[in-house]
C-alpha cells in the first residue's frame, strides 16, 4: 500500500517511468508500464530485475536483439475475431510486421548454445511457445513488401491486372493521337491534358469546346478552359472503371479469404503480441538502466537498506546535462538502527536525500535497476507512506499543519514493521515547542512499532530523542562552516546544526541584532546549537587531518618501498658480481687443470720423466681441489641471488599487467601465468620468462567512461539519413547504394530515404534490390506523396 494517493508525484516516480517509457519501441509496450503495478514480493521482483539484468548483459556484450518497432493491433485482433470480418491492407502489414519481428526473436534464441544457461530469465519467455510461420507465409503470398496485395494473388487478380494494362496502351495511344490531331489545329491550351473525376481529359480553350467532340467533365474558375473527355477514348476509359471495380471487389475477396484463415489463430496472434510487449518492456528498463549507471541489487524478502554511492536519477541526469557532479551518497538501516533523523541547514540536500531513498525503493519493487554501486542490498516493504512539502487544501479546509496531524494519523493506525515512513521538516508548520512535542511523540510511537524511515527535521528535541533511543540515528548533510555552503554529503551518526546565525551573518544582518535573537533563542537552544557547530568542527577538522595524515603515510610508503627496492637492488647487484668473479676464476683453473693434464700425457710419453710426472701430479691434484671450491662458491652464489629475486617477486602480477624486464628494459604484457613462469608478450614475440625477473609498471591510463552509459551505449556516428542517386549509372549506383547503407547500420540509424526519381523504374528496382539483401532491414516503401511519393523509397532498419 502507498499513501498519499499522490506518492508517485511526490517521490517524481511518475517521471521516472515517464522516462522508461520513452525507450519503448510499441505503443503496446508504453501502455503496460502505465499499468504495471508496484510489486510486494520478492520472487517477482528478482524475476524482473534479473530479465532487466539479462539484457544489460547483451547490450554490454554488443549483441543485437531482433526487437524493432511495431503497432499496436490489439483492436484489430478483436475485429478479426468476429466471423465475417474482413482486415484491411494497412493491418494486414502491421500483422505481418509484428509476425516478423517474433519470428527473428524465435529464430535469435534458437540459434545460440547454451541460451537456458546464459539467458534462463529472457529464454523463459520463448521456451514453451510454438511459433507458427505459416501465419507469417500466408500473408506474405497476398501482400508484397510495399503492404499492397500482389498481382498473382489469385489467377482472377491477375487477368484483371493483365486486361486493365492492356486498356491502360489503348487509352495512352489513343488519346496521344487525338492529343496531337488538336494540338496541330490549335485547339488545346498549353497544358494539353490533365484529370478530371479520375477521367483524362484535354485542356480545351472556350472558344475551340464546340469542335471538341466527348464528355465536359469541369471548367476553369475564369471559364476560358474547358476540360473535355474525347468522344473516342470514352469506351476504353469505361472499360477502365470497369475493370477498377472488378480489381477491388477480387481484392475484398482475397481479404475476406485471409481473414478467414487467420482468424482461427487470433489466439496466437495475440500471444506473439504479449510476447513482443513483454521484451520491449524489458529492453525500455535496460536502456533506461544505461542512462542512469543503474545496478541490479541484491533483493531481501523483508525490509533491508545497504546502498552505495547512491543518488537520485532525475539529478543525475538533470547535473549531467548542466555538466555538473552528483555528490552521491551510502545509506543503510538495519535493527537497531531503522529510523534516519536528517538534520542541518536548510538548502543542504536533505529533502533529496529523503526523496532518494523512497524513489530507489519504488524503483525496486517496479522491476528497475538502482542507481548505486554494485553489490546493493534493498528489501520489499509493504507500505510505503510519506509526508512532504505543502498539503494545505482549500477544498477540505485544511491547513498545513493539519494535513500534517491527518497523515501522522494515518501512519499511527497503518504503520508496522513491514512499513517505510519518509516524512519531510517533521513537527513544522505550528507553534516550534508544541509542534516539538507532538513530533517527538509520534517518533515514539513509529519506532516502537518497528517502522523504517528517513526523517527531516530541526527540532532539537527530536535529536536528542534519536541521541537516547536505539531505533533512531541521528545523520546530517555535511555543511563547510568556513565558505557556509553545503558539500551534499551525508554523515550518519551526528545530528547537524541548522547554522542559521552563521548564515544570516554571511547574508548581511548586523551583529547587534544577532545578539538580540541569540538572547530571545534561550540558553539552553542556543548551547545545543552551538555545540552541534562545534562538533560539526571539529569534525570537518579531524577529516581534514585524517586526510592530510593519510597522504603522509602513503608518502612514506611509498618512501620506504623504494628504499627496501633499492636496497634489495643494490644487494642482488653484489651477489652478483661476486658470482661473476667466482666464475671467472673457476674458468681459469679449469683451463690450468686442462694444461696441466695435457703435459701429464706429454711426460708419460717421454724417458726419464719420473720426477717431472709425480710434482705435475701433485699440481694436478690442487688444482682440482681449487676447481671443486669454486664450484661450491658459485653454485652458492647463485642461489643467493635466487634468494633476492624471489624476495622481489611482486604480489601484484596478473595477465593484464604491463612489466619489464630486468635484463635489457623491454616492456611487455603478461598472458599467462604459471608457478613462477611467466608468457610475456614483447612487440610480436612471446617470451617464458621467470616472473622475479619482472617488474610492474604504471599502464597507461584509460578512457574513462560515463557512468550513465556504461560501455552499451555509444555515441551515434555523423550521418546523413538521404541519398540522392539520380542520374547515376547501374554500376555506380550499386556502390554507392552499399556504402550507404552500410553506414547506416553503423551509424544505428533507424529509417533512411533514397531519391531516384521516376524515370523508368530501374533506379527504383535497384535501391530495393539492394535493400533487402540486408538482413537488418524491416521494410521498404515508398514515401508520402508529398515527400516525393514514387520517385523516393523509405528503407526501415531494425
Amino acid at each position: 500500500m502507498t499513501y498519499p494517493q499522490d506518492l508517485f508525484a511526490q517521490l517524481e516516480f511518475d517521471k521516472i517511468i515517464g522516462l522508461v517509457q520513452q525507450q519503448c519501441l510499441g505503443e503496446p509496450a508504453v501502455q503496460a508500464l502505465e499499468e504495471q503495478p508496484i510489486l510486494y514480493e520478492a520472487a517477482p521482483i528478482r524475476k524482473a530485475l534479473e530479465e532487466t539484468h539479462e539484457f544489460i548483459r547483451l547490450f554490454d556484450s554488443g549483441q543485437r536483439f531482433p526487437i524493432a518497432h511495431y503497432e499496436n493491433l490489439s483492436e484489430e485482433l478483436r475485429l478479426l475475431s468476429i466471423e465475417g470480418y474482413v482486415l484491411s491492407e494497412r493491418s494486414f502489414v502491421g500483422l505481418a510486421n509484428q509476425l516478423r519481428i517474433t519470428r527473428d526473436i524465435f529464430r535469435w534464441f534458437k540459434v545460440r548454445r547454451e541460451v537456458d544457461k546464459e539467458l534462463p530469465r529472457l529464454y523463459a519467455i520463448v521456451k514453451d511457445v510454438f511459433f507458427d510461420e505459416a501465419l507469417l507465409k500466408g500473408i506474405d503470398r497476398v501482400l508484397d513488401d510495399e503492404g499492397h496485395v500482389r498481382p498473382d494473388a489469385s489467377p482472377e487478380l491477375m487477368r484483371i491486372r493483365r486486361a486493365t494494362g492492356l486498356r491502360r496502351k489503348d487509352l495512352e495511344r489513343e488519346f496521344r493521337a487525338i492529343a496531337n490531331r488538336y494540338q496541330s489545329k490549335g485547339w488545346l491550351s498549353d497544358n494539353q491534358e490533365t484529370i478530371r473525376n479520375g477521367r483524362r481529359v484535354l485542356a480545351v480553350p472556350a472558344e475551340h469546346k464546340r469542335a471538341v467532340r466527348g464528355i465536359i467533365h469541369d471548367e476553369s474558375e475564369t471559364g476560358k478552359t474547358a476540360f473535355i473527355e474525347p468522344e473516342e477514348v470514352i469506351e476504353i476509359n469505361n472499360d477502365l472503371f470497369d475493370l477498377e471495380q472488378e480489381e477491388r471487389r477480387e481484392i475484398h475477396r482475397i481479404l475476406r479469404e485471409l481473414s478467414n484463415q487467420l482468424r482461427p489463430s487470433v489466439r496466437f496472434l495475440r500471444l506473439y503480441q504479449d510476447v513482443l510487449v513483454r521484451f520491449d518492456v524489458i529492453q525500455a528498463k535496460a536502456c533506461f538502466a544505461g542512462l542512469i549507471g543503474a545496478q541490479v541489487p541484491e533483493v531481501h524478502d523483508g525490509p533491508h537498506f545497504r546502498l552505495r554511492r547512491a543518488y537520485h536519477p532525475l539529478l543525475f541526469l538533470k547535473n549531467q546535462k548542466e555538466g555538473k557532479k552528483t555528490v552521491p551518497f551510502d545509506f543503510a538501516l538495519k535493527n537497531d538502527k531503522r529510523i534516519l533523523l536528517l538534520s542541518g541547514p536548510n538548502a543542504g540536500g536533505k529533502s533529496i536525500c529523503m526523496k532518494s531513498v523512497g524513489l530507489l525503493q519504488l524503483m525496486v519493487q517496479y522491476g528497475l535497476p538502482v542507481p548505486a554501486e554494485e553489490g546493493a542490498q534493498m528489501g520489499v516493504f509493504q507500505h510505503i507512506f510519506a509526508d512532504i512539502g505543502d498539503q494545505q487544501s482549500l477544498e477540505d479546509e485544511l491547513s498545513t499543519y493539519s494535513s500534517r496531524l491527518r497523515n501522522a494519523r494515518f501512519f499511527l493506525e497503518n504503520a508496522d514493521g513491514q512499513t517505510l515512513v519518509l516524512i519531510d521538516e517533521f513537527g513544522s508548520g505550528t507553534d516550534p515547542k508544541a509542534g516539538g512535542a507532538i513530533a517527538e511523540a509520534v517518533l515514539r510511537e513509529l519506532n516502537d512499532r518497528g517502522v523504517h524511515g528517513v526523517v527531516t527535521t530541526h527540532y532539537s528535541n527530536l535529536k536528542l530523542f534519536a541521541y537516547r533511543n536505539a531505533g533512531v540515528v541521528n545523520g546530517a548533510m555535511v555543511f563547510d562552516k568556513d565558505t557556509l555552503s553545503p558539500t551534499y554529503e551525508l554523515r550518519i551518526g551526528k545530528p547537524g546544526s541548522s547554522y542559521a546565525f552563521e548564515i544570516a551573518r554571511k547574508n548581511g544582518l548586523s551583529e547587534e541584532l544577532l545578539t538580540f535573537a541569540s538572547k530571545r533563542m534561550g540558553e539552553a537552544e542556543k548551547n545545543f546549537d552551538e555545540l552541534l557547530v562545534g562538533l560539526q568542527k571539529e569534525k570537518q577538522e579531524t577529516v581534514e587531518a585524517r586526510v592530510h595524515l593519510i597522504e603522509e603515510r602513503m608518502k612514506l610508503d611509498v618512501l620506504i618501498r623504494t628504499y627496501e627496492q633499492m636496497s634489495r637492488t643494490l644487494e642482488l647487484e653484489k651477489k652478483k658480481l661476486l658470482l661473476q668473479a667466482r666464475e671467472q676464476a673457476l674458468a681459469e683453473v679449469q683451463e690450468s687443470v686442462r694444461a696441466t693434464a695435457k703435459a701429464l700425457k706429454e711426460l708419460r710419453e717421454t724417458e726419464n720423466a719420473r720426477l717431472a710426472l709425480e710434482k705435475a701430479r701433485d699440481l694436478l691434484e690442487k688444482q682440482k681441489s681449487k676447481e671443486s671450491e669454486l664450484v661450491q662458491a658459485v653454485q652458492e652464489s647463485k642461489k643467493e641471488v635466487s634468494v633476492i629475486q624471489r624476495v622481489e617477486k611482486p604480489a601484484t602480477l596478473a595477465p593484464g599487467c604491463t612489466v619489464r624486464l630486468r635484463e635489457g628494459g623491454s616492456v611487455g604484457t603478461i598472458e599467462r601465468l604459471s608457478g613462477e613462469d611467466a608468457w610475456v608478450l614483447v612487440g610480436n614475440m612471446r617470451l617464458k620468462i621467470k616472473s622475479y625477473d619482472l617488474l610492474p609498471v604504471e599502464q597507461a591510463e584509460k578512457p574513462e567512461v560515463s557512468a550513465a552509459s556504461p560501455g552499451r551505449f555509444r555515441s551515434p556516428i555523423p550521418f546523413d539519413d538521404t541519398l540522392d542517386i539520380r542520374g547515376m549509372r547501374h554500376e555506380d549506383a550499386m556502390k554507392t547504394l552499399e556504402s550507404f547503407f552500410d553506414r547506416a547500420l553503423m551509424a544505428n540509424s533507424h529509417t533512411v530515404q533514397v531519391i531516384h526519381g521516376l524515370g523508368g523504374g530501374v533506379l527504383r528496382n535497384l535501391v530495393r534490390k539492394v535493400a533487402r539483401g540486408y538482413r537488418d532491414v524491416t521494410q521498404v516503401r515508398s514515401a508520402e506523396p508529398n515527400n516525393g511519393g514514387e520517385g523516393v523509397t523509405i528503407v526501415d532498419f531494425g
